[in-house]
C-alpha cells in the first residue's frame, strides 16, 4: 500500500488489554468465592480480571515455596547435583519427604518434594546447599521478592510455616508466579502429577502433587498449595486454554477448589488472546537508487475481552525517507489504542535496503551552469 503520511486505522474488534477494576465490576459481581483474598491476572501482562483484597498483607504457607523454588532454579546449582542433606534439615514439623541426615539425593529430586509434596524439609535442604545458611537464603528469597517489585511481600524461613513477619499478598503472590512460569523445569516440576524418585537404580519414593486442579481443571499447567491454621487454605495456580495463560490466587478460602473453578470459568469465558497481523507499507525514497522501500511490523498479540471495545491502530512514520536506508532499521512505529490509551506498541521496520545515489562532480560543467545562471539574471 502506498503510505504518504500518518494513518489510522480503526479495528473493530472485541478487546482489551488494560484492566481497571472497574471495568470488570458488573461482570466480577456475577460470582463470589469464599476465600478472604483473592486475585486473578492474565499471565503476559499480568492484566488484573478479578480481585477481593487482592492487596492485604496475609499469611501465605506454603505457597511461599514457589520463591523457594525460582531461587533454587536461578541460584546456578545444576538441577542433578548430588546434594548431602543436612541435620538441620531433618525433622521439620508439617510436610515432608522424610529426609534423613546424611542421605544423598539431587537437587532436582528435592524440588519435585518441595513442589510436589510441599515438603518442609527439603525447602530447608534446598536452602542450605544454595546459601549456606537458611537465614542467607531467607535474604535472597527478600531481594528477589524486592527485585520483582513485590512491595508487600516478606519472607523468613523458606517453607511458610507461621511467623508474624511472613505475609504477602494475592496480588504479589500472582505477579511472582507470573514470572515463574517463565521458567519451564518450574513449570515442569510444579505441573507434575506424581513421580516416583530412583535412588540406587530402584524407586525410592513416590511423591504426589497435592494440587487437584491438574486432575480436575482443564488446562491447568502448575501451581502451588498451602495450609496452616493461621493462614487457611492457600492456593495458587495457573490455567492456559486457547492460547491464553491465567493466573488465579486465594488466601485463605475454605473451598479453594471451587473458588479456582469459579475464577477461570469467568476468566476463560469472557477473554481471549487476539493475534494482529503485521501492517506492511510503502514508503518514497529520496536520492536513493530505488524510489521506495517496504516496511512492516511485526504481528502482535493483544489481550482482549469477548465483549467490550474496538481497538484503534495509528501508524508514525514520515512522508518519505532520504538514502540511505539499511533493512532492519526502525523508521516509525505502530500504536494500538483503545479509549485514546495506548496498550501495545510495534516498531516499523524496514524490510529492504535504499542505497544513496552517487552524483559525479564536475568542474566544467559546474562553471558552465554557473555561467548560464549569471548570464540569465542579467
Amino acid at each position: 500500500m502506498k503510505f504518504f503520511g500518518k494513518i489510522t486505522v480503526f479495528l473493530f474488534v472485541f478487546a482489551l488489554f488494560s484492566f481497571p477494576l472497574s471495568a470488570f465490576a458488573a461482570q466480577s459481581r456475577t460470582f463470589g468465592v469464599s476465600a478472604q483474598s483473592a486475585c486473578l491476572i492474565e499471565a503476559e501482562n499480568e492484566g488484573v480480571l478479578y480481585a477481593k483484597n487482592a492487596s492485604k498483607r496475609m499469611p501465605m504457607a506454603s505457597t511461599t515455596k514457589i520463591m523457594t523454588a525460582v531461587c533454587a532454579l536461578e541460584c546456578g546449582i545444576p538441577l542433578d547435583k548430588t546434594i548431602i542433606v543436612p541435620k538441620e534439615a531433618v525433622g521439620i514439623e508439617g510436610s515432608s519427604m522424610y529426609l534423613y541426615e546424611g542421605e544423598k539425593i539431587t537437587l532436582r529430586s528435592l524440588l519435585y518434594g518441595l513442589l510436589l509434596s510441599s515438603a518442609n524439609d527439603a525447602a530447608v535442604a534446598i536452602a542450605t546447599e544454595v546459601s549456606g545458611s537458611v537465614a542467607e537464603f531467607v535474604s535472597l528469597m527478600n531481594r528477589k521478592a524486592s527485585e520483582l517489585g513485590l512491595s508487600d511481600t516478606h519472607f523468613e524461613n523458606p517453607h511458610g510455616l507461621d511467623s508474624d513477619g511472613h505475609y504477602t499478598t494475592a496480588s504479589d503472590l500472582a505477579r511472582l508466579m507470573a514470572y515463574c512460569i517463565k521458567n519451564t523445569e518450574f513449570v515442569r516440576i510444579s505441573g507434575t502429577k506424581s513421580i516416583s524418585l530412583v535412588k540406587d537404580g530402584s524407586a525410592s519414593r513416590l511423591l504426589s502433587n497435592h494440587n487437584k486442579l491438574l486432575h480436575t481443571l482443564n488446562g491447568t499447567v502448575a501451581g502451588k498449595t498451602g495450609f496452616t491454621k493461621k493462614s487457611g487454605r492457600c492456593l495458587v495456580s495457573c490455567a492456559k486454554r486457547d492460547g491464553l495463560t491465567l493466573i488465579a490466587v486465594t488466601l485463605n478460602a475454605p473451598s479453594d477448589w471451587s473458588d479456582h473453578k469459579s475464577l477461570y470459568d469467568f476468566g476463560f469465558s469472557n477473554y481471549q488472546k487476539l493475534d494482529l497481523k503485521e501492517i506492511t507499507l510503502e514508503i518514497p525514497v529520496i536520492s536513493g537508487k530505488a524510489s521506495r522501500i517496504s516496511a512492516s511490523s511485526a504481528p502482535i498479540s493483544v489481550f482482549t475481552a469477548r465483549e467490550g471495545a474496538k481497538i484503534e491502530i495509528k501508524i508514525n512514520a514520515p512522508r518519505f525517507v532520504f538514502a540511505p536506508i539499511r533493512a532492519g532499521e526502525q523508521i516509525g512505529e505502530a500504536l494500538y489504542l483503545q479509549n485514546g490509551k495506548i496498550i501495545a506498541r510495534a516498531p516499523i521496520i524496514a524490510d529492504t535496503d535504499a542505497d544513496a545515489m552517487r552524483y559525479k562532480f564536475n568542474f566544467f560543467e559546474w562553471i558552465i551552469n554557473l555561467f548560464k545562471e549569471l548570464k540569465w539574471k542579467k
